[in-house]
């Protein structure tokens, strides 16, 4: 469904499926119905509740970090997610999934240990990685 000049990109708050031009994409584009951010160039948290409509319907790759507030190496690797979700704005969307509160999530992509990244491609894995990364590192896996 992608078009050569627009990409549909799902919003988290209200689920609508927005559809951006590709030239717009790193102009803070907002979602057409509730007008929150729909790449704000920070990981973004999703959960158990929207992560489907959110990742299947968005066209760009999103990497996903799964976490939990307990886990040291999990909080060490949080601002170097930020630092790439800087880096890459508008083109990839970077959302933490906490294992704990979202199981459902977590255990349909059999997450065995924290922190591992996945990165979709309209919802299905094509990439994943476990443990602490740097951001050059968690950078060049999104792209």
């Amino acid at each position: 469904m992608e078009s050569d000049d627009k990409t549909f990109i799902a919003c988290r708050h209200c689920l609508a499926k927005n559809r951006v031009p590709k030239a717009r994409l790193a102009e803070d584009p907002v979602c057409g119905r509730c007008g929150h951010a729909l790449l704000p160039g920070e990981p973004v948290e999703l959960s158990d509740a929207n992560f489907d409509e959110v990742t299947r319907h968005t066209e760009l790759p999103v990497i996903v970090d799964f976490w939990a507030a307990w886990c040291g190496p999990c909080r060490m690797m949080a601002p170097q997610f930020e630092r790439a979700a800087a880096e890459l704005k508008g083109r990839a969307l970077f959302v933490k999934v906490d294992s704990d509160a979202n199981p459902c999530t977590a255990q349909r992509f059999q997450v065995r240990s924290i922190p591992t990244l996945v990165k979709l491609n309209r919802g299905a894995e094509v990439d994943r990685r476990s443990g602490a990364l740097p951001a050059a590192q968690i950078a060049a896996f999104a792209r």
